[in-house]
């Protein structure tokens, strides 16, 4: 799933008007009747999202199958991307767990940091503090170290 904005949202559908055809972002500008330089921030966003080709001064939309989710603001997109790597950290910690349950906190930190999320020291621990707030996981200290338990 891919998070947007309202913002980019309307300059995706400005584009989609025009099918599949290069734009002149002059014409967009134009159209939406926004400043250039916030054009190209939306632009440059849209980019990075991998729904559009845009190369300063032409834009082109990207076939996506991606199912797109529209929210109010930067803010949000970030929330709603940090859910998604919240869904995708449990899913990893639940394939580590015994039996029991339990997993170390070192294996856990090993995937997560160098597995396939990738994620930095500091999204990893707010995503386990997250997890832990929400009561899916505890951590608890076993005589051979810490562990975080699957509730």
């Amino acid at each position: 799933m891919i998070t947007i904005t309202i913002a980019e949202e309307e300059v995706l559908n400005q584009i989609k008007s025009y099918s599949s055809e290069k734009i002149d972002v002059s014409l967009l500008k134009e159209d939406l009747g926004i400043y250039e330089h916030d054009l190209n921030d939306l632009l440059n966003s849209l980019k990075s999202k991998g729904l559009v080709f845009y190369d300063g001064s032409t834009v082109q939309l990207k076939e996506v199958d991606a199912q797109i989710n529209t929210v109010d603001s930067k803010e949000d997109v970030i929330n709603a991307e940090l859910n998604q790597k919240e869904k995708a950290s449990f899913e990893i910690i639940k394939s580590l767990a015994d039996d029991k349950g339990f997993v170390s906190r070192y294996e856990i930190e090993g995937n997560l940091l160098y597995g396939d999320l990738k994620l930095s020291d500091f999204r990893m621990y707010h995503i386990l503090l997250s997890l832990e707030n929400k009561g899916l996981i505890k951590a608890v200290y076993r005589k051979n170290g810490d562990y975080y338990k699957i509730l």
